[in-house]
């Protein structure tokens, strides 16, 4: 077996290596990351944690065509849609679907938790990108983010800074994920309100060039709609998240190049599929 295996910088990524390594042996997996020069520093830290807790080297690539995420904000004047985050697909859709073409697998490693939703992530994977031929470590033996959490921690290795702070990702913190949600951002605003209001300018900024509201959340209550982290005058229609209550921090799944992209959902007719382990 050749196993491509992806390391996202989280915690369930990163048991599902070593599940992968103690399964199949290091000569037959090989370890990357998606480096989208955004990262928290800490994930680096735990990279090299990593590496030697595995004792294989983590490959690390990145998309040559962009050093800094908001030079993908700018080109497409876009941060979070309907189909997903533009970054997410440029950064690491884009580069893992190269690296998947340029080498050759028996399977990829996909870090998805014990968990209703990752189940049905994996079930539209495995529908719809029958060319990634999937395993998912995680779910086969029933670990979620806890259990991922204590199995990191009894190997001695400090779990990522995100998580000892309350968010439940290790996503794109250099300017917080666009991804995060009303709770996420609140949560921001509360901790780093710096890192806050750098992206309320850029969601008024991108704004501004596009000549339409550009933004990263949606109001799901009522009527739905965009939602600004700050309200821009020029929309005064479009409440900002100062008007909502406040909520917790949900999970959110961790990005590897299928992120919150609407080509998960499942095709039209259902079929039964087996994990391959």
């Amino acid at each position: 077996m050749k196993i491509l295996a992806w390391w996202s910088g989280g915690i369930t990524s990163a048991v599902a290596c070593k599940v992968v390594i103690d399964q199949y042996g290091k000569d037959s997996v090989d370890i990357v990351f998606i480096d989208t020069m955004n990262e928290h520093p800490d994930t680096y830290r735990f990279l090299m944690d990593c590496e030697e807790w595995y004792g294989l080297s983590i490959k690390s690539i990145k998309n040559p065509n962009y050093d800094d995420i908001r030079e993908v904000w700018l080109k497409y004047l876009s941060l979070n849609v309907a189909n997903g985050a533009v970054c997410s697909s440029e950064l690491k859709r884009r580069t893992r679907e190269l690296y998947q073409k340029e080498n050759e697998y028996d399977h990829q490693v996909f870090g998805f938790e014990f968990g209703k939703k990752e189940f049905n992530r994996a079930e539209s994977m495995k529908l719809n990108h029958p060319k990634t031929k999937p395993i998912f470590p995680l779910l086969q033996m029933g670990m979620d983010k806890e259990d991922c959490i204590n199995y990191v921690q009894d190997a001695g290795i400090e779990v990522p800074a995100t998580y000892k702070m309350g968010y439940n990702n290790n996503n794109c913190f250099q300017t917080g994920c666009v991804q995060g949600g009303i709770g996420y951002w609140q949560q921001i605003k509360r901790q780093e309100p710096d890192k806050f209001y750098k992206m309320a300018v850029w969601e008024h900024l991108l704004t501004d060039l596009k000549g339409e509201p550009v933004t990263m959340l949606k109001d799901q209550s009522g009527n739905g709609g965009r939602l600004f982290l700050v309200s821009h005058p020029d929309y005064p229609d479009v409440i900002d998240i100062s008007q909502k209550k406040g909520r917790p921090t949900e999970p959110l799944m961790e990005c590897n190049g299928f992120c919150g992209l609407d080509d998960l959902n499942k095709n039209e007719q259902p079929m039964q599929i087996g994990f391959v382990f």
